[in-house]
């Protein structure tokens, strides 16, 4: 799990008859992070100082939120606890805490009239540890795939993490909220798993059973007129990721190695980055020990993110009227 990596913790608070929730990674004593963007309907605070030039050099904690933009409200009862706990950028008058934040669209499932408000952020602060609850929880409350054609055929799914420490004992963890418009697939080389890419979770055949390819109805000429912005059910999407690691790296290592680690996205999620995903992954370094080639830090991210993605799906359960892998 991510709080391999020394520095972190992570806490969850949600509403599960709302299906809505937050999950943030503490790191009071400060990290460097970087952040990629890449879907098209994104929805985050924070980002734009974690580019290599912004003067502000550390955050202490990203806070990743359901409830659309509604959600970043839960931001300030993140920032209110580190506060009180005498964490933050030192500014001479005051320490404000740095935390950059994403959220994710779920409000179609579940009630979409409560959302992550500051006390679900401060409650999330309370709740953290190095033991993190994957599934229905935090941030995957509400998380659902396979919504080509709409939330009646979609699947549930949820939040996952994964760890793995490379040859030079660095440790490298991820920490994931799928909630995809695509459909999620094993990754076989990231998992180690015999056999081939199989199809984990997303659109469902509700006339014959088991699943539909997205990539296949894209190419299907009877379904075009599902794939238009007309589609309400298909816009409400974003996957969230961190990953983390206990090297020491610079801003612009730290935004590369979010880059390199969206590989895990695109190799698990069919489409990925669409015009309506708002894809986002966040890096945190911890500087406890030297860094190793970027090539090989990004790549290994990458797998590990991948590994993710497969436990947000299959540690997820039934919710919301819709039906979960496992």
């Amino acid at each position: 799990m991510i709080t391999a990596v020394t520095g972190l913790t992570v806490g969850h608070a949600h509403d599960l008859e709302a299906l809505t929730g937050v999950t943030v990674i503490l790191t009071p004593a400060g990290a460097v992070a970087g952040v990629d963007v890449r879907g098209g309907a994104p929805g985050t605070r924070e980002t734009d100082l974690l580019v290599p030039e912004a003067m502000v050099d550390q955050v202490h904690a990203i806070a990743l939120c359901g409830g659309s933009a509604f959600g970043l409200a839960a931001v300030t009862g993140v920032m209110q606890w580190l506060a009180e706990h005498g964490y933050g950028f030192e500014t001479g008058v005051a320490r404000v805490p740095i935390v950059p934040a994403a959220v994710l669209f779920d409000l179609a499932l579940g009630r979409a009239d409560r959302f992550p408000d500051a006390a679900m952020g401060y409650a999330a602060c309370v709740a953290a540890s190095t033991l993190v609850a994957e599934g229905c929880v935090g941030a995957g409350a509400g998380a659902s795939v396979g919504k080509a054609l709409g939330m009646p055929a979609a699947m549930k799914s949820g939040l996952g993490t994964a760890s793995e420490i490379l040859p030079d004992g660095t440790v490298v963890g991820a920490l994931v909220a799928v909630n995809a418009y695509g459909d999620v697939w094993r990754d076989p080389v990231a998992t180690r798993t015999p056999g081939g890419s199989v199809q984990l979770a997303g659109v469902r055949d509700r006339a014959n059973g088991g699943l539909l390819s997205t990539m296949d109805l894209l190419r299907d000429p009877r379904f075009q007129p599902a794939f238009g912005s007309s589609n309400r059910d298909a816009l409400g999407n974003t996957t969230l990721a961190v990953v983390a690691t206990d090297a020491c790296l610079s801003k612009a290592e730290a935004r590369k190695l979010a880059q390199m680690a969206q590989d895990g996205l695109a190799r698990t999620i069919r489409p990925i980055h669409t015009p309506f995903d708002g894809d986002t992954v966040f890096a945190l370094a911890t500087a406890q020990r030297p860094a190793p080639p970027m090539v090989m830090l990004g790549s290994l991210a990458a797998d590990v993110l991948a590994c993710a993605v497969e436990r947000a799906v299959l540690m997820a359960r039934s919710a919301g009227g819709l039906p979960s892998a496992m």
